[in-house]
């Protein structure tokens, strides 16, 4: 079956390795962006520029997709990383909620797995505290995300190490927390973290969840 996707943050690391799996699946690609011109070499890609913070021109956009893929990312100013992500991640949730779509896939922060039973990444003493705003935001909009009933929602968190590589469709799951290797490595190469997200996409076996992959 083919999808109608809306794609916001089309143009990033994951974003358009999930362009790549969804034009291989044969899926259509709506694709919202700041920088609608780093899609030129997809011409496959309807590309659309909104403001994430315009929830009324943003529901706009996603009208007449099926799903809606979250994979936005709020740049690199630190001091402001955090309100801005929960900010920009409420707007997009409510445009999806608007617009009507069957599924919001949100692409999710490695610092929310629990690397304890108590304690998430974010929070381990030996995390770099310039690092902390987003998965701070992810992890407490997570919590926002789990209250949320009206939606179809799923929140897919990348492993410790998500890493340009090759497409092999082999990965492991897990709920929240990491999935290791033989090597004792959370890892997945960003091409085969794409095929998860379509996996799921396509199949919904993690409805209303947050689950995490690697190898």
């Amino acid at each position: 079956m083919s999808y109608k996707i809306a794609l916001i943050g089309a143009s990033g690391f994951v974003g358009t390795a999930l362009l790549q799996e969804a034009r291989l699946r044969g899926h259509s690609i709506t694709a919202i962006t700041r920088t609608p011109e780093k899609l030129s070499r997809y011409p496959w890609v309807q590309a659309l520029t909104a403001d994430i913070y315009d929830t009324a021109t943003l529901t706009g956009a996603l009208h007449n997709t099926d799903v809606t893929i979250n994979a936005w990312h709020p740049g690199a100013d630190i001091t402001r990383q955090y309100q801005l992500f929960l900010t920009g991640a409420a707007s997009i949730q409510q445009a999806a909620t608007t617009a009507g779509a069957a599924r919001f896939i949100m692409i999710g922060n490695a610092g929310t797995l629990y690397i304890a039973p108590a304690m998430q990444w974010v929070d381990a003493p030996e995390t770099a505290a310039n690092w902390r705003p987003v998965p701070a935001a992810h992890r407490d909009y997570l919590h926002t995300l789990q209250n949320e009933t009206s939606l179809n929602w799923t929140y897919i968190t990348p492993p410790f190490e998500l890493v340009p590589g090759y497409r092999t469709a082999h990965y492991r799951t897990s709920d929240h927390s990491p999935v290791y290797n033989e090597q004792g490595r959370s890892i997945i190469s960003v091409q085969d973290f794409a095929v998860a997200v379509f996996d799921e996409i396509e199949a919904g076996r993690h409805t209303q969840q947050q689950f995490t992959v690697g190898y």
